[in-house]
């Protein structure tokens, strides 16, 4: 009997023991141990794959055991295990270096080796359970997979690579040490490995006017902030919000890894970028689409996968309310979790929510050319949709200026990314982990310290805005921003008073 490791994904990843016998008997190959379709479809693509490299198939009774053998397994990735375990039933393996390796993979017909779109979450999952793994993958995933720390990564094309690594045992000519394309060029901070974007396909210098809204985009790219944009149509709202992503603070290798593992579990083949995730649901949208869910397992929802980048709701109240109204717990925990019949999963939501409305159900309640011709009740039941609570959660209220001939362009997303650049490396420097807008209660504490007369100024709005100490530490958290971007340790009443000037007036 022979075993090797491979990797499932239910509740949480297991780690399988994949064991093979071979008897006397008709010759047939058995999976058995709670295997999906996808597994017991492997038969099939087996053998073929075995008959176009030209290795026999063994005239014995087969049978494979997927260990433990209570738990359901999925995956196409058990190919390759599978495959090795007929094909080198007879070898000597050495017991130290196979001890700690995994053999992942799906086959195609001709016996080139595949990467799948799950099989990347499930190694940067592993490499969080274990100090040390060896794993044996597909060559197109070997770039990638050799980012993720304490993973040693082994490569094949095809079948006949898999024969040479096993039977020659020479292991170092397959070993992968490569890096990724994308982290040639990568930057040191505060000891940190970071990406930064200079990609700009969607530009701010497209944006004339609305000098106030471009501000609320630099602080709240800096600090991954909420924002809320309130504007009569083709104002810019939705302008704004899709460029903003552009101009965010360069990734490290953690967020960059999280990115593609989540994109992965969404079924999504994905290569490492240096622009951060943007999702844009529609306002039609299901719940479990945007949360995550299903009818058996918890899929991974629009919310997770906007975490370290943008979640844009526009037409933000015709959204269903319950969908608004359970936006609290993520923006305010920043973790969703989602709970099925057969799985449990929490993921993180560290995302800039940015929301865009019109002003009225006609769109001209702010126009001074054109008539609204809302009614005073149809004003307030479309105001009304959105809660005092889930205002709270928002950092930063826009109200968008009205189109003039005489707007003109005056910044670009370059421009303001740098200087978002230079305020991000200021505070990495004073030693902080967390964007602003995600300190939590002993951060605040620790880096959003008030001078005098800045103090004196937040009493005194606490009193006039009645703000809960929610709307307390938002505004400090934005002021913090403001703050940074004049590299600035202290925060002073000028920037007080700019992040007051962005609050929500009742």
């Amino acid at each position: 009997m022979k075993t090797l490791k491979c990797l499932s994904f239910n509740e949480n990843l297991e780690l399988i023991d994949v064991e093979s016998t071979f008897t006397r008997g008709l010759p047939n190959l058995t999976i058995v141990g709670l295997a999906n379709t996808a597994i017991k479809e492997s038969v099939e693509r087996i053998k073929a794959a075995l008959v176009a490299c030209n290795f026999p198939l063994p005239a014995k009774k087969i049978l494979i055991n997927l260990s433990p053998s209570g738990i359901p397994k999925k995956g196409s990735h058990f190919d390759l295990v599978i495959a090795t375990l007929i094909l080198f039933q007879n070898e000597e393996f050495d017991e130290d270096f196979f001890k700690n390796l995994f053999v992942v993979g799906e086959l195609g017909l001709d016996g080139s080796v595949k990467s799948t779109n799950e099989l990347f979450s499930l190694l940067l999952f592993l490499s969080t359970q274990l100090s040390f793994a060896r794993v044996l993958l597909p060559s197109s995933l070997a770039h990638k997979a050799a980012m993720i720390p304490n993973l040693e990564i082994y490569a094949v094309e095809n079948l006949n690579e898999l024969s040479e690594f096993f039977k020659d045992k020479n292991y170092e000519k397959f070993k992968f040490s490569g890096q990724h394309p994308l982290f040639a060029n990568a930057l040191t901070i505060a000891d940190e490995i970071f990406i930064r974007n200079e990609s700009f396909p969607l530009d701010f210098i497209d944006v004339k006017g609305q000098e106030n809204a471009k501000r609320a985009c630099l602080i709240a790219a800096l600090g991954m902030h909420n924002i809320l944009f309130e504007g009569s149509p083709g104002s810019g709202k939705s302008m704004c919000a899709k460029r903003l992503v552009f101009i965010q603070p360069p990734q490290n290798l953690k967020e960059i890894l999280l990115q593609s593992a989540y994109k992965s579990l969404n079924s999504k083949e994905c290569e490492f970028t240096s622009i951060r995730a943007f999702r844009h649901p529609h306002h039609s949208s299901t719940r479990a689409s945007i949360f995550g869910g299903g009818t058996k397992s918890a899929r991974i929802g629009e919310i997770a996968l906007a975490n370290g980048g943008v979640l844009f709701f526009d037409e933000f109240p015709h959204f269903n309310k319950e969908i608004i109204e359970s936006l609290r717990e993520p923006l305010e925990d920043h973790i969703i979790q989602i709970s099925r019949v057969h799985s449990k999963r929490s993921y993180e939501t560290k995302f800039s929510f940015i929301a865009a409305q019109n002003p009225c159900p006609c769109g001209n309640l702010f126009s001074k050319n054109l008539n609204c011709v809302c009614s005073e009740n149809e004003i307030k039941k479309y105001k009304n949709r959105l809660s005092a609570p889930i205002l709270d959660r928002i950092d930063l209220y826009v109200a968008m200026e009205e189109i003039s001939k005489d707007d003109r362009a005056s910044v670009s997303s370059k421009e303001l990314s740098q200087r978002v650049f230079e305020a991000f490396v200021f505070g990495k420097k004073r030693g902080q982990k967390e964007f602003n807008g995600k300190l939590n209660d002993q951060d605040i504490k620790l880096f959003c310290v008030l001078e005098n007369e800045a103090k004196h100024i937040l009493d005194l709005a606490v009193n006039r805005y009645k703000l809960s100490q929610r709307g307390i530490n938002k505004t400090l958290k934005v002021a913090r921003s403001i703050a940074d971007l004049q590299q600035s340790e202290s925060i002073y009443k000028s920037h007080l008073l700019e992040a007051l000037s962005f609050r929500i007036k009742g």
